[in-house]
């Protein structure tokens, strides 16, 4: 059994005559495409996570305009009804509904155009991805015209 001395230097491996970091033109393209083709199959699935997200918001903001509407109009013709038979009390009938009608309508314009500018902020095209796919394509071009210079 052989024991080694407390001050004995480690064994090293000798090196090679070829750097590890050099590797073969080919390999390294080989890399660089496999390598592209992961980041843009990973911007695609970010994008369509992106469009998931603004349907889904356009979605709900559709909903609340369509059950808003609905509601409104249920609630518009009981209301115009009320409102104008009430006013027919003191004026003719005619200008009583002019009036409700013309009231009712206003606020209609208010609650569409309230919709409109919540339905105004969904992005359709997914400006995240679009970004890093642009900022990935001019990092690959810096990239190969570097290397093109070696």
């Amino acid at each position: 059994m052989t024991t080694q001395s407390w001050n004995s230097t480690p064994q090293v491996p000798p090196e090679s005559s070829e750097p590890e970091d050099e590797r073969p033109l080919g390999e390294l393209v080989t890399d660089l495409t496999r390598s592209l083709q992961t980041l843009i199959r990973k911007e695609l699935e970010l994008a369509k996570v992106e469009m998931k997200e603004q349907t889904s918001r356009a979605t709900k903001a559709g909903g609340m305009l369509g059950a808003g509407a609905v509601g409104g109009f249920v609630a518009l013709l009981l209301l115009a009804f009320a409102a104008a038979w009430g006013l027919a009390e003191v004026m003719a009938a005619g200008f009583a509904f002019l009036i409700v009608g013309v009231v009712f309508g206003l606020v209609a314009l208010i609650l569409v155009t309230a919709g409109k500018k919540r339905l105004a902020t969904v992005e359709p095209v997914p400006r995240q991805a679009v970004e890093t796919l642009r900022e990935d394509a001019e990092v690959a071009k810096a990239s190969l015209s570097r290397g093109a210079r070696y």
